[in-house]
């Protein structure tokens, strides 16, 4: 994926402040501060690893000022973070917030309806994609059937470049071989490039099941456990995401099988 900012872009930077807890959130900005636009700043900040259950002061959990930022990107392992989100937009002077949802341990379905709209009281755009990978440059999956509307700059700039994978695939139309994979927008955790660099030279009929494994093997990091708002496991929603997303460019190339009725015995 080349992401090179435009010549003489007017757009000002994108301050991006990014809340981790370990591994999960740690290889996001990793992957977002090594391929995104060269133009953004991210500042990962730590959070708090114990939370009580409620947080009725969240000063008490929050250092006595945050640099400014214009987004922030919730990686947060812990539901307690939430809590501590609107008070952060504020301290920072962020216009919108992305809080990733791949475990229903770390954002559960209810607690994410009222953080968009404690923040949408304050001004501020909010998005929860569910999984992460079901992020766009104007929705958000919440559900197996349901996605969420958008309209905010910043989300949408973020989704440009990240969410929701999209690729560019060039199929060899005499041996169906694929002979060069583009990224056109990562997932944040980086799984689409790695995807991409090892499908070049795979048969257009098996890049699905192919695309399907190297997610897998990446590792994702989304929920094992079944989620109750799609009757499956993220991790396994988010693999599907990828092959279908695969499936799509490859799908003219695949060979057609046709299985001949067998004649009936008297």
């Amino acid at each position: 994926m080349n992401v090179p900012d435009p010549a003489g872009s007017p757009n000002p930077p994108l301050r991006i402040f990014a809340i981790i807890s370990g591994e999960y959130g740690a290889r996001h900005v990793a992957n977002i501060m090594s391929h995104g636009p060269r133009s953004w700043k991210i500042t990962p900040w730590q959070a708090p690893t114990i939370l009580p259950p409620v947080i009725d002061y969240p000063e008490e959990y929050l250092p006595s000022s945050f640099p400014p930022a214009d987004l922030i990107l919730s990686f947060a392992e812990h539901r307690g973070v939430a809590e501590l989100l609107p008070d952060i937009a504020q301290m920072t002077g962020a216009q919108a917030v992305i809080a990733a949802i791949d475990n229903e341990a770390w954002l559960p379905r209810g607690l994410a309806r009222q953080l968009r709209g404690w923040l949408e009281r304050i001004g501020v755009g909010c998005a929860t994609p569910k999984p992460l990978c079901s992020l766009t440059e104007v929705d958000f999956g919440v559900t197996r059937r349901q996605r969420i509307s958008y309209n905010h700059p910043m989300i949408s700039e973020f989704a440009h470049y990240f969410g929701q994978p999209e690729f560019g695939i060039e199929v060899d139309p005499e041996t169906r071989q694929i002979i060069a994979v583009r990224v056109r927008r990562d997932a944040v955790c980086g799984c689409a490039r790695f995807v991409a660099e090892r499908l070049v030279g795979v048969s257009a009929d098996d890049a699905e099941e192919t695309a399907g494994l190297l997610h897998h093997h990446f590792p994702c990091l989304a929920a094992m456990s079944k989620d109750i708002d799609f009757g499956d496991t993220l991790m396994h929603v988010s693999g599907n995401v990828m092959k279908d997303k695969v499936g799509e460019q490859v799908r003219p190339y695949k060979s057609t099988k046709y299985i001949a009725p067998g004649t009936h015995s008297e």
